[in-house]
């Protein structure tokens, strides 16, 4: 079994694995199913400061990583095959597709980024993928780039204990996934509905499915017209479908 590789060029080199190193993906990492480094992108800092960002030109506010220092950093690691991937909320939005694709790959490296952000120049030049894990900002990119290693550790043979946990779940179809239910059947008043315990596996497909529908439609309508598109469908929906989403309310 070949091991997967992630890197992740960071001025924190102590913030990884950090979560990663517990639960499924932590034991994944133990049995060498795949591997965590990370690199100090000070090492590769110019002068006795180890300068690795400067004032931006035209002005403005803040500091810029150094294209000269980022482009070493990334020579130093020789992604060999491996997709390098930066966490900026200029990238595009990071997708279960993207996932998947990280996932069956060699690896990743990952380049974190701090202060304003990343000189432009060596983000084309290195044919670096911009990122995003969502509408707001954080203080630098090690916390996305967890959220990214983890979204693909998981993927990974032999992490999760069954395969069918990967494929029921949100995103994996395109829609968000049904409303879990489990013991008691009754709980503050609120009871499991009725299909779940009737063991009639068809039925309780076809219900999943449609509460799937319906929340994607109520709660994520970019993903919900997406989905359409693909299956060609009309955006309007059966009255059981409507009454699936007035229960999600």
């Amino acid at each position: 079994m070949t091991t997967w590789q992630a890197t992740a060029l960071t001025l924190f080199p102590e913030m990884f694995p950090g979560s990663l190193g517990y639960s499924l993906a932590g034991r994944a990492l133990r049995d060498g199913i795949w591997s965590m480094q990370a690199q100090d992108l000070r090492a590769h800092g110019l002068g006795r400061h180890r300068t690795i960002d400067d004032t931006p030109f035209g002005g403005g506010a803040g500091m810029v990583m150094r294209p000269d220092v980022v482009s070493a950093a990334l020579d130093d690691v020789a992604p060999q095959g491996r997709p390098v991937i930066y966490p900026t909320p200029r990238g595009r939005t990071l997708t279960q597709a993207d996932v998947r694709r990280y996932a069956a790959g060699p690896g990743v490296v990952v380049l974190c980024g701090r202060y304003e952000g990343v000189d432009e120049r060596v983000l084309e030049a290195r044919d670096i993928e911009q990122v995003c894990i969502g509408d707001y900002i954080l203080s630098g990119g090690e916390v996305a780039a967890l959220v990214l290693l983890d979204a693909c550790v998981r993927l990974l043979p032999g992490v999760m204990g069954s395969d069918a946990s990967a494929t029921e779940e949100s995103f994996a179809d395109g829609l968000l996934e049904y409303p879990l239910y489990t013991k008691p059947a009754q709980w503050e008043g609120r009871d499991v509905p009725d299909v779940l315990l009737s063991g009639h596996h068809g039925a309780i497909a076809r219900w999943r499915h449609d509460m799937a529908e319906a929340a994607t439609r109520q709660r994520r309508p970019d993903l919900w017209a997406a989905h359409v598109a693909r299956a060609g469908e009309d955006t309007s929906r059966p009255a059981g479908a409507r009454a699936s989403a007035d229960r999600l309310n």
